[in-house]
């Protein structure tokens, strides 16, 4: 699995923690992450790095991509979405809006891949929602 993957799979998981227990922070939430992990050996701090980077960015940007999220999911209010789901469209609108250096299009499939992993069975096609959105709805920062 590449370091990018991984990373965001920790970063995920890091997320749903944080939403969980507020009281936690994000490097705690992060080492736990990892440390469910440790039988893959041991971490790639590229990937460590860049696990840190979404979860802090999308930390610091979550009340404008909350807002961004509940604009465009129709029908569909924030609290109303399954915690995963709803932590998979923040790390993928925070690549979308602050990491131009990342393919849309790679965002997107790993926003997906990560519903598929993580998600339950209506996850993947409810992520999917994420290209509607890239095509036009919006611009970088």
């Amino acid at each position: 699995m590449g370091a990018r993957r991984l990373a965001r799979e920790r970063a995920l998981q890091a997320l749903y923690q944080l939403e969980s227990d507020p009281k936690l922070t994000a490097g705690t939430a992060l080492d736990a992450a990892w440390t469910a992990h440790d039988d893959e050996g041991p971490r790639d701090p590229a990937a460590d790095a860049f696990a840190k980077e979404l979860v802090t960015g999308v930390q610091a940007n979550q009340a404008d991509i909350d807002k961004l999220i509940e604009e465009h999911s129709h029908h569909w209010r924030l609290e109303r979405m399954q915690r995963i789901d709803r932590n998979v469209l923040r790390l993928g609108v925070f690549e979308l809006k602050h990491r131009a250096d990342i393919p849309r299009n790679v965002t997107i499939n790993e926003a997906i891949e990560l519903a598929k992993n993580f998600g339950n069975e209506a996850s993947s096609a409810f992520i999917n929602g994420l290209r509607y959105y890239e095509e036009g709805q919006y611009e970088r920062a």
